[in-house]
C-alpha cells in the first residue's frame, strides 16, 4: 500500500481512471435524473441515494470477482459469425431496455399526460423506480469495471477511482435532477440521450464500437445549446426596465 501511495505512476493511473469513471458515470446520472422525475421529491432524493449506493456496491463487488468478470468476455454463442459473450448479451439487453424505457417516456411527454394519470400507488412507483435503477446500474457497472480492468493493474487503485467517481456522481445528481424536472425541454433532450446511449450499448454488444467521444461530444454540444435556450427563456420572462 505504501508503495502505491508513494508511486507517481499509481497517482497518474488513479487520476486517469477516475476521470474515465466520471465520464462513464454521465450515463448513470442522466438515467437517474429522468427516472426519478415522476415520483415525489422526497422519494426522488431517496431513489437517487439508493441508486448511486447500488452503483458503488455493484462496482466494488464486480472488482472483487475479477476472475469471473474476465470470464464474461469469453464467447458463449455465435450469431451470423458474430461471437457473443455474456458481457455482450448483458450490454445488448441493457441497451434495449434503455431504448424501450426512453421511448416510452418520450411517448408520455409527447402525449402530455398529467402526473396524476399514473394510477399506481406511490410505494409501488418507488419500488418500480428502484428496480429499473438496479437493472441499469448493473449494465453500466459492468461496462465501467471491464474498462477499469483494462487500464489499471492494482485493485486498490480501481476501488479508489470508483469511490471518488461515485461521490462526484452523487454530488452532481441532485442539481442535474432538479434542472431536468424544472425544464421539460431538457427532460426530452435527456431522454434522447438515453436512446443514443442505448443504441451505443447494443452496437457494442454486436462488436460494432461507436467511439464514446462522438457520443459525449454530441451530448455536450446539445446540452450547451439547451443551456443557452434556458437562459434565453429566463431573460424573456424578466420585465423590461
Amino acid at each position: 500500500m505504501m508503495q502505491l501511495i508513494t508511486s507517481p505512476e499509481a497517482w497518474a493511473a488513479l487520476l486517469t481512471l477516475t476521470a474515465l469513471e466520471i465520464v462513464l458515470g454521465i450515463d448513470n446520472v442522466i438515467f437517474l435524473s429522468v427516472i426519478v422525475s415522476r415520483i415525489p421529491p422526497a422519494q426522488a432524493k431517496r431513489a437517487r441515494q439508493i441508486g448511486l449506493l447500488l452503483a458503488l456496491v455493484f462496482r466494488i463487488v464486480l472488482l472483487s470477482i475479477l476472475v469471473w468478470l474476465i470470464g464474461l468476455t469469453q464467447p458463449v454463442i455465435s450469431v451470423r459469425d458474430v461471437e457473443l459473450s455474456w458481457r455482450d448479451i448483458i450490454l445488448i439487453g441493457g441497451g434495449l431496455f434503455l431504448i424501450a424505457k426512453a421511448t416510452h417516456e418520450i411517448h408520455g411527454e409527447v402525449e402530455a399526460r398529467e402526473a396524476e394519470a399514473d394510477d399506481r400507488p406511490s410505494a409501488s412507483a418507488f419500488f418500480w423506480v428502484i428496480v429499473q435503477i438496479i437493472i441499469i446500474d448493473l449494465v453500466f457497472s459492468l461496462d465501467s469495471i471491464i474498462t477499469a480492468i483494462g487500464m489499471a493493474q492494482d485493485i486498490e487503485i480501481m476501488i479508489a477511482a470508483v469511490v471518488i467517481a461515485c461521490a462526484i456522481m452523487y454530488i452532481s445528481s441532485g442539481p442535474v435532477a432538479r434542472f431536468v424536472a424544472e425544464h421539460p425541454t431538457t427532460k426530452m433532450l435527456a431522454l434522447a440521450f438515453l436512446v443514443l446511449i442505448g443504441v451505443a450499448l447494443v452496437a457494442d454488444g454486436f462488436k460494432f464500437h461507436i467511439p464514446r467521444g462522438y457520443i459525449y461530444f454530441a451530448i455536450a454540444f446539445s446540452a450547451a445549446v439547451e443551456a443557452f435556450n434556458v437562459m434565453a427563456k429566463r431573460n424573456r420572462r424578466k420585465p423590461a426596465r
